[in-house]
């Protein structure tokens, strides 16, 4: 007897007959309609990066970190031997336990000596005890020696156990693709470490820097971790659009609003390294960039969505099909704009504990500089992740409409399901 019918499938039909030449033309077209768009912004792109991309000389800001630490100090691993706690802090007060270790040098030039090393309360309530391995500073310049100094916990192994589990989950799921979004992944990472971070410290415009590593970030990741489709290339105009608007919007309100972006201990560090650097620009570049993986998941759905349902039923005109995309759209709106709210209040989450204990009116709290500085990120991100539904779907009814997509004679049954699916 024949499987039953499922409710929902996903990918083209199996019992289809293959794209026929005609239709694969057709494909071809669409991708070629949306390349009049892309090429243009594909050439900006690669000016952004060739003008924008920094020289290899050391910045105002990473020349003065540098005299921050004395010359030639390194960060070796040390394995703790012994520990003695003792009661410390103020008196009157609760009291702490500090301590001081015994810790063996485990690389670098001192290898194998025995340091002693003094421990804060906060080092000794974490749970340290003979046997960690910790992260060490020494100064080869200090007196009677090299000096050392608790730095950190070692954490190297448990990153890289998870790293190992997350990129052997991916390809084992995935496979092929998930392989490719790992590629596209490091190439993102690739884009941030060489050419966003160093031309943020370099002076650049933090919008155009980070709109431009953006933009380059995406054009690679979509088709990698996609493929060079018309699906994945309806979803790059729909994500190019997104984050053309998250820069606007960011840069409209973070002047109206006047945020200065000096709002956390890590702003306040790089404003004495160099406090020539726009620092409100580093807000509309952090929304820029935070807004990159939400927008790939939105568009490339609605990308999908509107080509399975064009391929199913190719008579399907073009307000039809916006409008039966639309209805998909607007559930996976109401899914991911929670999606944006709550990661952005994790985030931010010590920083409300601690407007929680403050006695001031909520306005107040909200509209001060930090507060304000989330706020305006997570509306700024969640309007161009909702704007950015619509013209993904506008978008691809339009060039699939327009190249006359057809995927073969599927059964007639399965169209009324899917039909039926995406009216709900």
């Amino acid at each position: 007897m024949p499987p039953p019918s499922h409710g929902h499938s996903h990918g083209a039909d199996p019992d289809a007959p293959p794209p026929s030449p005609e239709t694969l033309t057709r494909r071809r077209r669409a991708v070629w309609l949306m390349l009049l768009l892309l090429v243009p912004a594909g050439l900006a792109t690669v000016v952004g990066l060739v003008v924008l991309w920094p020289g290899g000389e050391p910045t105002r800001a990473q020349q003065v970190a540098e005299t921050f630490l004395p010359p030639g100090t390194t960060y070796p691993d040390g394995r703790v031997v012994s520990l003695q706690t003792f009661p410390c802090g103020d008196p009157g007060t609760a009291q702490a336990s500090c301590a001081t270790a015994v810790v063996e040098v485990l690389e670098g030039p001192g290898a194998g000596e025995y340091q002693q090393v003094d421990l804060a309360a906060d080092v000794v309530a974490n749970g340290v005890a003979e046997g960690d391995t910790v992260v060490l500073t020494r100064d080869p310049g200090a007196e009677g020696g090299a000096g050392y100094q608790f730095y950190d916990f070692a954490r190297a192994t448990p990153l890289l156990v998870l790293a190992v589990a997350f990129a052997v989950v991916t390809v084992a799921v995935a496979r092929l693709r998930g392989l490719a979004a790992l590629v596209g992944l490091a190439f993102a990472f690739f884009v941030l470490l060489q050419f966003v971070l160093p031309g943020l410290l370099a002076g650049s415009s933090p919008t155009l820097v980070s709109l431009v590593g953006s933009a380059a970030i995406m054009f690679v990741v979509l088709y990698l971790a996609h493929g060079f489709s018309a699906r994945t290339t309806t979803a790059l105009v729909g994500t190019l659009f997104g984050l053309a608007l998250v820069t606007v919007l960011g840069s409209v309100s973070v002047g109206v609003a006047r945020l200065t972006g000096l709002t956390s201990e890590e702003t306040v560090q790089l404003a004495t390294f160099d406090p020539t650097l726009d620092f409100s620009g580093l807000v509309i570049a952090g929304v820029v960039v935070a807004g990159l993986g939400v927008l790939n998941d939105v568009t490339i759905t609605q990308a999908s969505a509107l080509w399975q349902l064009k391929e199913v039923d190719p008579a399907m005109g073009w307000r039809d099909l916006y409008r039966r995309g639309m209805a998909v759209g607007r559930d996976h709106i109401a899914s991911t704009v929670y999606t944006i709210v709550f990661a952005y209040a994790g985030a931010a989450l010590p920083l409300l504990l601690l407007f929680e204990l403050y006695a001031q009116p909520a306005g107040t709290v909200l509209t001060s500089s930090a507060p304000a500085e989330e706020v305006i990120r997570t509306l700024v991100g969640a309007i161009a992740l909702v704007l950015a539904v619509p013209v993904t779907t506008a978008a691809g009814a339009f060039f699939a409409t327009a190249a006359g997509t057809a995927a073969g004679a599927a059964p007639e049954r399965r169209v009324s399901a899917l039909r039926a699916r995406f009216a709900r």
